[in-house]
């Protein structure tokens, strides 16, 4: 007898959590996902899944509305919003493959193609001068610097960021500490001497006992506080703030430093797949977005090298 759609969605879920190690916010998007799919196809058991349902719920996504844009009026939702409902099932489908449960082959899911994406990028001189804008020596101000000297000299995600304790930094060695990425992936991270110093600052000014690394700053003591550490929304306040601070008039979040990051070190002469491993990508072409860096030495050497035969000839 056939299982319900439901019972083995709960059992997908659980695998995530407990044998792939993911997030407690990936495995709520993909039960958000899946159950919408659920829901618009009315199916009851997997093998009910057909390509033409497929299709069905491709056109209803491509035209369903998604949040206000400008002038207030609604836009339809983004072809990468599209793809993440289809990586879900395509997820979900391989899961019940390897388990011998008939359904669907997870392969006759195509993802909708999206152009390259623009990056978000601040010049070098708006780098440093976001970097330069906390300069007091006030514990807030000492949080704030170490926070951007971090990101930049990283490249972590904000989630990582939030995620370490003082113990990442006691132990470290020569600047270099490990993290827990995407998927559980851990890989090792490089501190520059400029964020060991802004780190050091900060420390010693701390006087809360709180393990995280980057906490609130308290005016009061309170028994009720369970944490003091930051969370992503905070930090990307924060950063926003001094960005403003500093005269910049884009819109500055961490991931915009942590191009800054990537792009620093390929225009400094870095390899692809070394900036791959140092970003925690687990797939190369998620990196290739930054390659555009390369420019100028390809026409370099496109002045260089182009046409030398011709000459010959001529």
């Amino acid at each position: 007898m056939s299982q319900n759609i439901y019972d083995l969605l709960r059992g997908f879920l659980e695998y995530l959590e407990i044998e792939k190690g993911r997030s407690i916010k990936t495995i709520e998007n993909y039960s958000r996902y899946l159950k919408c799919f659920f829901e618009f196809s009315k199916i009851k058991f997997p093998e009910e899944i057909t390509d033409e349902i497929i299709t069905s719920f491709r056109l209803w996504l491509n035209r369903r509305s998604g949040p206000k844009g400008e002038g207030g009026r609604r836009e339809t939702i983004k072809k990468k919003t599209q793809n993440y409902y289809l990586i879900a099932l395509r997820v979900f489908l391989k899961y019940l493959s390897r388990r011998g449960i008939k359904s669907l082959p997870p392969e006759r899911i195509e993802l909708a193609k999206i152009s390259q994406r623009n990056l978000d990028l601040i010049n070098e001189e708006e780098l440093e001068a976001l970097l330069a804008s906390p300069d007091g020596q006030d514990i807030k101000s000492l949080r704030d610097k170490s926070i951007l000297e971090l990101l930049f000299s990283t490249g972590l995600r904000v989630s990582e960021l939030c995620s370490l304790n003082r113990s990442h930094i006691n132990s470290s060695r020569n600047g270099e500490f490990s993290v827990q990425g995407k998927g559980g992936k851990i890989r090792v991270v490089f501190m520059s001497d400029r964020a060991n110093d802004s780190l050091k600052k900060y420390l010693e000014k701390r006087t809360d006992m709180d393990p995280a690394l980057f906490a609130r700053i308290l005016i009061r003591a309170s028994s009720s506080e369970t944490s003091l550490r930051l969370t992503p929304r905070s930090i990307e306040r924060i950063v926003k703030h001094r960005a403003i601070q500093a005269g910049i008039s884009k819109k500055v979040t961490p991931h915009v430093v942590r191009h800054c990051f990537a792009t620093d070190l390929l225009s400094g002469g870095a390899d692809i797949r070394s900036v791959q491993s140092l970003l925690g990508h687990s797939n190369i072409t998620t990196t290739q977005i930054y390659t555009h860096v390369t420019d100028k030495h390809l026409r370099d050497v496109h002045k260089l090298f182009h046409g030398k035969a011709r000459k010959k000839i001529i």
